[in-house]
């Protein structure tokens, strides 16, 4: 009888692990209408829903996989995740 060899997740996809996949990392989505859109210019702030410091989206491929918090290294922004989904 052949013996059943258990493989890793990453194992199991890594035929596919060289494939890019489109990371979206969601602030959040807001509707303005057409006269305060025009009004926009430099310097100019969208208010959004969201209050500061709470999560923000994280979606792989268009689909939400998780949330994560805005986080500052040197001169740029990153995202730290704080919850993941598992069934990925």
């Amino acid at each position: 009888m052949a013996e059943t060899v258990k493989l890793t997740v990453f194992e199991e996809v890594a035929y596919v692990a060289d494939i890019p996949m489109h990371v979206t990392v969601e602030l959040d989505h807001i509707t303005m209408r057409i006269r305060d859109i025009l009004a926009l210019s430099e310097g100019s702030v969208i208010k959004t829903r969201r209050a500061a410091g709470e999560n923000i989206n994280i979606l792989i491929g268009g689909a939400p996989v998780g949330s994560g918090e805005v986080v500052i290294i040197e001169e740029t922004v990153g995202v730290r995740i704080t919850d993941f989904t598992e069934e990925r």
